[in-house]
């Protein structure tokens, strides 16, 4: 690696005591020089990310530089005062943790410059125990704060500090966390950054009436608000909030990426800055070296050729709008109206329900970064018959959404959920945001209510799928990756599911006939089977493939032919403790079935990157083969 061209050892130590809540010049302009230092190398090392193609996060760490500056100074003046950890519940302002950690001297500077890189020990939300100097796992947006009040608990006599945001503010989480903080009045202080910006917009225009400060007034906190680039206004607030006994929010107003030309105050600002942008910054800033170092960053691509797999890619996580705006074009505005709500938890553009709000606005809501009340309000909708909700967001969250799920569920809804990101592929968020237990969507008793998981291979299918049980009562899951997948092939190289293909729910799909045995995949881990198998034919060894994209309902007729088999292996890129495989190998015990058996799924916390996932959990065509011939032999 090269070195790190900022120099960090111009980060100046500084001490502050918060019985005095006035700075004095020297305090001033080292906390200023700090606070531009530290944006400079968010800006550059998180615009490597952009370089690299890994994506990333650089308005929320730039943004709230001052006041971790400032906690750092508090945290050096009095250690034995404070619980001295950067806590975020805002996950993806991880570049704070890397920054904090390099200066504390547990990270190399270098090492920033491979940000979320694969195997770089530096996933996009920071994981204890996996990057040197990272103190706490954050897990999801919104889930810190009721973890900090514990902290702060188990810390008798000291300060626990939260930075939060309006978005993370928006979780249930964070009022239940609030209404235990007054009720005990845990020694917790939140720093919270207003910006009035989440990934779909501003808190103002979608969830109008939604105040951070009011809200947390009303849950009993004393609030502190002020302009967060006021360095002598946010330190005094700072400090009020630490001499004051019991929870306190300190709010932080100001410009999302303020300074940055282009960003500032802009939504774009969320995700990682362009490269063209942070050149434009780093240039203005003086930063050659920076500038010459981001113009040779090198994007890795994936040169393996799939076999049974085209030329072409595609979104499916896009296509679902796409099949979904298609639906209702054969509808009337009334009828949409009526019959069909879409409701939205900021990430619209990851999920697809962008292209329904541009074809229909009608029956769009945003409605803002609240996963449970977003499902059960789509859920409600759909309790009569006739009409229909559809919810989107990640399918990590799937799993904040387990009793809202069983509560549609006992309300007879009919409700289409699609759960993108799925999986691990392309996940260089990491661990914490991979979407591997979505089976638990699936938690009602065998008596109850439909519900119904689909898992569609390619663009093709997801456009079969959404067709076909669009109009079906029940529970409908269909997940998509964030990761594009190719189209795929038949046998003679056209498309597999294109031209007169229906999807037929709850019926597997033979992709490749085999003799020796069979491997049962879905989702983005069947192109990779699929590439396996035709080289495994080569070597000798005639594997078929099967495509299970309905995932919880047994095919009878498919069991009794692929039970008969040698071998059955699954590959998924669910959890291997709870996802498919898990319960397979049961479904043909239960039948009289023995083949030899096994199954292959995520079971290793993430390596960052992109799909290098598949690899490091040995998913990939090299590790299926593996699989296959340990079971062939």
């Amino acid at each position: 690696m090269t070195t790190f061209p900022i120099d960090l050892k111009a980060y100046k130590p500084l001490t502050l005591d918060a019985s005095n809540p006035t700075l004095t010049p020297e305090q001033r302009e080292t906390l200023k020089s700090n606070i531009q230092l530290c944006r400079d190398a968010i800006v550059f090392f998180t615009a490597t990310g952009a370089a690299r193609g890994v994506g990333g996060h650089t308005g929320g760490p730039y943004d709230t530089v001052p006041e971790v500056m400032i906690l750092d100074a508090l945290f050096r003046g009095s250690a034995d005062k404070y619980v001295p950890i950067f806590f975020d519940e805002a996950g993806h302002r991880v570049a704070t943790q890397y920054l904090m950690s390099t200066l504390e001297g547990s990270l190399p500077a270098e090492q920033l410059m491979s940000y979320r890189a694969a195997n770089s020990t530096l996933p996009g939300h920071p994981e204890l125990g996996l990057t040197p100097g990272v103190k706490f796992s954050s897990g999801r947006l919104g889930h810190m704060w009721p973890y900090v009040n514990g902290v702060a608990l188990a810390n008798p006599g000291k300060t626990a500090f939260c930075l939060g945001s309006d978005g993370s503010q928006q979780e249930g989480n964070d009022a239940e966390a609030a209404r235990l903080a007054v009720a005990q009045q845990i020694n917790v202080k939140l720093l919270i950054d207003d910006n009035d910006i989440t990934i779909a917009g501003s808190p103002s225009d979608y969830l109008p009436g939604f105040s951070v400060k009011k809200t947390l007034e009303g849950h009993g906190l004393k609030v502190l608000e002020g302009d967060g680039e006021d360095i002598d206004g946010l330190y005094a607030r700072i400090c009020e909030a630490i001499n004051t006994p019991g929870p306190v929010a300190v709010i932080n107003k100001r410009a999302m990426c303020v300074g940055i030309d282009g960003l500032e105050g802009s939504n774009h600002g969320h995700d990682v800055i362009s490269v063209d942008a942070a050149l434009k910054y780093l240039e203005a800033r003086g930063h050659s070296d920076a500038v010459s170092n981001l113009k040779s960053v090198v994007k890795p691509s994936q040169d393996y050729t799939f076999l049974g797999a085209s030329e072409k890619y595609d979104s499916n996580r896009n296509v679902f709008g796409d099949a979904v705006v298609e639906v209702l074009s054969g509808m009337s505005e009334a009828d949409r109206k009526a019959k069909v709500l879409v409701v939205d938890s900021d990430l619209e553009g990851s999920c697809g329900l962008h292209k329904i709000r541009a074809a229909n606005p009608e029956i769009f809501i945003s409605g803002g970064i609240q996963e449970r009340g977003n499902l059960s309000a789509a859920a409600g909708f759909g309790m009569a018959a006739g009409k229909q909700g559809i919810f989107a967001t990640f399918s990590a969250f799937l799993e904040m959404c387990i009793s809202e799920i069983t509560m549609a569920r006992l309300n007879k809804s009919n409700l289409l959920c699609h759960f993108s990101h799925a999986g691990i592929d392309d996940m260089a968020d990491n661990t914490c945001h991979f979407g591997i237990n979505n089976m638990f969507a699936d938690n009602g008793l065998d008596d109850g209510y439909e519900t119904r998981l689909y898992f569609p291979a390619d663009a093709n299918q997801m456009k079969a799928c959404v067709k076909s049980v669009f109009d079906n009562s029940g529970l409908r899951f269909i997940f998509s990756t964030r990761s594009k997948v190719p189209l795929l092939t038949d046998a003679n190289g056209g498309e597999l599911y294109a031209g007169n293909y229906t999807f037929t729910p709850g019926k597997d799909e033979v992709v490749r006939e085999g003799t020796a045995g069979y491997i049962v995949s879905f989702g983005e881990a069947l192109y990779r089977s699929l590439d396996a198998v035709e080289r495994l034919k080569k070597e000798g060894i005639d594997v078929g493939l099967i495509n299970k994209s309905t995932l919880n309902v047994v095919d009878e007729d498919m069991m009794k032919k692929i039970g008969a088999a040698p071998f059955v292996v699954v590959v998924e890129s669910f959890n291997r403790r709870t996802g498919l495989g898990s319960r397979f190998g049961s479904w043909l015990l239960e039948r009289g079935l023995s083949p030899k058996f096994a199954y292959l799924g995520t079971h290793e916390e993430g390596c960052g990157g992109l799909w290098e996932q598949f690899p490091h959990q040995g998913i990939d065509p090299v590790g299926i083969m593996k699989t296959v011939k340990s079971l062939a032999s």
